[in-house]
């Protein structure tokens, strides 16, 4: 199960769709669950879901945190696709609150003879990822709200499934709007959850120094050997 992300500049992008809101987007080389991170999401039954209207961009923290939720260790900070339907508090928020979450990577750890190694699974290309996950709305009528989200993950493509089974699915940029609108059907928003493919992810390794939560200096989501890849992206 993913458990670190690495969040570099991916407003530089132009594939990355626009948004407003009125933070910066919060950057880190290595984040853990139980942390403030930046999400795209609408406002549920506000002029905001227009097409027209580009998403909000709001801070959130990484653990979905219900109102009823009493204990903050069993804030769930991934979701598996596959049993979405399973628990009303997944449920009720795919439904109506989808949001996306773009990184520059996915932190996973492959074990071996010295130890478990990190690699960082990124876009084929160093390109943003749009990750989906579905958010709430923690004391919505208070003046100390706040929003909260999981991760939403699928099966791993067959190439990357030595290094992890499980991987967030990544939304295109063409798909944003879809995936962030209200009146997309239910039918319509499960279909797009489904593994990457072969030609959109490589992964390479990374300094054990990663290993540590606190560490969060940008080196330690420097390479450290040669990309995999399962099979080259399609040249444009």
């Amino acid at each position: 199960m993913p458990g670190r992300l690495m969040i570099d500049d991916w407003t530089r992008h132009a594939e990355m769709p626009a948004f407003h809101g009125d933070h910066s987007p919060i950057l880190t080389p290595n984040a853990a669950p139980r942390r403030w991170l930046s999400i795209l999401r609408h406002e549920p039954g506000a002029e905001s879901t227009s097409p027209t209207r580009p998403p909000l961009l709001r801070e959130a923290f990484w653990g979905l945190t219900p109102d009823w939720l009493e204990v903050l260790d069993h804030a769930p900070h991934c979701a598996r696709a596959e049993t979405l339907d399973e628990r009303p508090m997944f449920r009720d928020s795919l439904d109506r609150r989808r949001c996306l979450v773009p990184v520059g990577g996915v932190y996973v750890w492959q074990a071996g003879l010295r130890g478990k190694q990190p690699f960082l699974i990124t876009h084929a290309r160093r390109a943003p990822l749009l990750l989906a996950g579905i958010w709430t709305r923690h004391a919505p009528d208070s003046q100390t709200s706040r929003d909260s989200f999981a991760l939403i993950t699928v099966a791993a493509p067959e190439c990357l499934t030595p290094l992890s089974d499980r991987l967030p699915a990544v939304i295109s940029s063409a798909q944003a709007s879809a995936w962030l609108d209200e009146e997309t059907t239910p039918d319509s928003v499960r279909a797009l959850l489904h593994p990457a493919g072969e030609e959109l992810l490589g992964a390479f390794p990374v300094s054990r120094s990663v290993n540590d939560p606190k560490q969060q200096a940008w080196h330690c989501a420097h390479p450290t050997g040669p990309m995999r890849l399962a099979r080259q992206p399609a040249s444009s």
